[in-house]
């Protein structure tokens, strides 16, 4: 296991050609997948043709970035996984974080702690300017997640989403923290 972040709870280590049961069973849950998809699971076909295969060129093209499979040390389950990439229109040095936690793992404070994680590296050892974070401004349980994380409200937007999703209306709310801000908080 080529482990990336230890955490006290957690291990964020490089996805793996079979971690294709695991996205699969994680994106089978409506309720995991309800901002993004209103709750459509992922075919497994597309987990094995799109997600692994570019899970696996991050760390090639643009190694300390990428996906990151989460597992829980005390039981060994895969909980999900984190994102710390370049955001689609941003520098490179301003990645954007994400997350998609198992529903067993909500409301235990695993995506903050994962999410600090992936902050903290980024600023002391990846050279990263800032940090960004977006989703559906309906979205109260992510919008905590990237409070508690210590970003803050920069905006309120309208993106084009394929899937209509109830309150997809009120847009989405971009989040960020710089390497000042984060340097202030610490």
């Amino acid at each position: 296991m080529n482990v990336f972040i230890e955490t006290e709870r957690l291990i964020l280590r490089e996805f793996a050609a079979d971690d294709v049961d695991n996205l699969v069973e994680l994106d089978s849950d409506p309720q995991v997948v309800h901002f993004i998809t209103n709750g459509e699971p992922t075919p497994r076909e597309e987990v094995e043709r799109d997600y692994i295969p570019a899970y696996l060129d991050y760390y090639r093209r643009t190694p300390g970035f990428g996906f990151w499979a989460v597992v829980e040390k005390s039981s060994g389950e895969f909980l999900g996984w984190f994102h710390f990439r370049p955001g689609e229109g941003h520098p490179a040095d301003e990645p954007e974080l994400g997350y998609r936690l198992r529903r067993s793992a909500w409301g235990k404070g695993y995506a903050v702690e994962g999410s600090r994680a992936l902050i903290d590296r980024g600023f002391a050892d990846l050279g990263v300017t800032r940090v960004l974070a977006e989703t559906m401004a309906v979205h109260t349980a992510s919008r905590r997640v990237m409070e508690k994380s210590g970003l803050r409200l920069l905006r309120t937007f309208h993106a084009d989403w394929p899937v209509h999703i109830p309150g997809d209306e009120y847009g989405d709310v971009e989040y960020g923290l710089t390497y000042g801000e984060w340097r202030a908080q610490r």
